[in-house]
């Protein structure tokens, strides 16, 4: 549900509700009221949610449950650095799989 997403995101993040809220300018019941299902944040700041936890919408919305990072100020050199390490634990989950039979 996006209700979890939200609130998993902003857990991971460190941020309370009313911190989010005043990155959002909107009230901390807004917050809550997403995360308790009772209500969806419009496109707008599910726009807004994406910018600041460096996810997609897609992600946000559950369209899909890929992780997305901008790379964009960090030079050559860091960006091998960081595309090495998906690579490395890309190959340790797919040797877990192996084993597990997954």
């Amino acid at each position: 549900m996006i209700a979890d997403t939200i609130k998993s995101l902003r857990e991971n993040a460190g941020y309370t509700q009313a911190e989010l809220a005043k990155k959002l300018c909107i009230t901390r019941s807004s917050v809550n009221a997403w995360e308790m299902g009772i209500s969806v944040p419009t496109t707008q700041f599910v726009i807004e949610l994406a910018n600041i936890f460096g996810v997609s919408t897609d992600y946000i919305l559950e369209v899909s449950k890929n992780y997305s990072v901008s790379l964009d100020k960090l030079n050559e050199t860091q960006k091998s650095i960081v595309l090495s390490l998906v690579a490395y634990f890309d190959s340790l989950n797919s040797a877990d799989s192996r084993e597990t039979g997954r």
